[in-house]
């Protein structure tokens, strides 16, 4: 099969075509920038811009499938930052398969368009959209995923893939983000230190969009969301020092309450918007709430309609990203 992937030369979608590559698919990627290693691969690219329709129509055009993966992620920025590659980018990804004849669409999307502020502990896919976004990632994401879904029908079948706090080897976003947050003295345990998560290694997370894209060819998941994880919530700041502990460094220990971390966000989003700093404030509401609360979800669905199992067990993942972390530098 020829397939596509947006966002190709990203971490998640890196996985994804290094997995097509390996079972003999030829691969397209379209993004933003040259990617000279995957064209070492054999890889075809296309650079362009989500955002403009017949870039993105040439990108689809000649392709079987399309795995959508390219998006605006973080937690701070503009409207219309966020707006036109995650909503207009996805409208012109599935309006291009539309006339292209393409019959499959996996759409990368991520639980937090379920945000509501409160605590979810083992939900599956009767969540309900959120509400009182706090993030335009976010609100642009659960837009982007509720239309791509209604798009699904007999010519063009979709599928949405939720997966949660991606980390692994080659992570440019999350741990990163997080080790740099330590050593400048701004992370500390929200809340009580007890909340559970869920977290989703790379690899799996390719797999889990391989199995999709298969189980699509039935209809079986067709029109459907699914949370994606490696099926075991772990504490979060446990997991967390166990990362830095690999990495022989103090754990975090420091501790603040989830009303005043919630405050210190409100109040640095509004220093922000009123001086236009660079950059991202050093706490928003939403990773509060996200760093103090309960967020993990029923892995069941994936299980049973895409066949979906993880294959690396968490400390073989953990291995794999502490060793890729301390070589980069962290």
């Amino acid at each position: 099969m020829k397939l596509l992937v947006t966002g190709g030369g990203g971490f998640v979608g890196k996985a994804i075509v290094r997995r097509l590559l390996a079972q003999g698919d030829a691969v397209r990627s379209f993004g933003r920038s040259a990617q000279p290693e995957l064209e070492a691969a054999g890889v075809e690219v296309l650079c362009g811009d989500l955002s403009n329709a017949a870039e993105v129509q040439q990108a689809v055009e000649g392709v079987d499938a399309v795995f959508h993966v390219a998006a605006k992620a973080g937690v701070w920025g503009s409207w219309e930052q966020y707006h036109r590659p995650n909503v207009v980018g996805t409208r012109n990804v599935v309006a291009a398969c539309q006339t292209a004849g393409v019959e499959r669409l996996v759409y990368t999307s991520t639980p937090s368009v379920v945000f509501n502020g409160q605590p979810i502990r083992g939900a599956g896919p009767e969540l309900p959209y959120g509400r009182n976004w706090l993030c335009h990632y976010a609100h642009t994401k659960a837009i982007a995923e509720k239309e791509t879904l209604a798009a699904n029908c007999a010519t063009l079948k979709v599928v949405a893939l939720r997966p949660h706090l991606i980390f692994g080897p080659g992570d440019p976003h999350l741990l990163p983000r997080v080790l740099r947050s330590i050593e400048a003295g701004r992370l500390k345990i929200v809340g009580d230190g007890q909340n559970r998560v869920d977290v989703s290694y790379v690899e799996d997370v390719a797999t889990a969009h391989l199995a999709a894209l298969a189980a699509l060819e039935s209809g079986r998941c067709a029109g459907k969301a699914y949370f994606v994880s490696q099926g075991e919530p772990v504490q979060l700041w446990p997991w967390l020092n166990q990362i830095l502990q690999g990495l022989g460094r103090p754990p975090l220990t420091k501790r603040i309450p989830l009303p005043l971390a919630y405050a210190a966000g409100g109040l640095a989003e509004g220093i922000w918007k009123v001086t236009r700093k660079s950059g991202d404030p050093p706490i928003t509401r939403f990773v509060a709430v996200e760093l103090a609360k309960d967020h993990y979800f029923d892995l069941a669905p994936a299980c049973r309609d895409l066949a979906y199992q993880p294959e690396w067990t968490m400390d073989a993942a953990l291995h794999a990203t502490i060793a890729d972390l301390a070589e980069r530098g962290f």
